[in-house]
């Protein structure tokens, strides 16, 4: 693989796990003003679903010691790109500085399971509900 194609795929990597990190940590006040506010879409069951399952993968995985696969993978691409940190692109420099922390590796692991363990209160305090079907047609023989 070329270095400035690794290098690309790295930047897309960062901006996916950006994107990750915004939608796992903004859905949670969403869901909780929309509880209140009586807001249907933050009880879909499908989003709440997905919400749930990736903030406890995010949780277990720091229990067990593991850096989430989405920085293993960026990392792998930055060594093809030839890079050794994050100092060259515009994207790796700023949205790395929001993404990753300097921090001992308990208060990742406390961080993750009190939020990952807000999440879980939410199921109660904002019930999720199934899709709602659509309408069906009736027809007449």
């Amino acid at each position: 693989m070329h270095p400035d194609t690794a290098q690309l795929l790295a930047d897309g990597l960062l901006t996916l796990h950006v994107a990750v990190v915004v939608s796992v940590v903004g859905l949670l006040p969403l869901v909780l003003i929309g509880g209140v506010r009586g807001w249907r879409w933050v009880q879909h069951r499908g989003l709440r679903l997905t919400h749930l399952v990736l903030i406890v993968f995010i949780a277990v995985q720091s229990w067990l010691g593991q850096l989430c696969p989405l920085t293993v993978w960026e990392q792998q691409l930055r060594e093809r790109a030839g890079q050794a940190g994050y100092t060259d692109s515009f994207i790796e420099h700023w949205l790395s500085r929001l993404l990753y922390w300097q921090a001992p590796w308990w208060v990742f692991v406390a961080a993750y399971t009190a939020f990952a363990m807000l999440v879980v209160l939410t199921w109660w305090w904002v019930r999720p509900t199934a899709a709602p079907r659509p309408p069906t047609e009736r027809t007449s023989r």
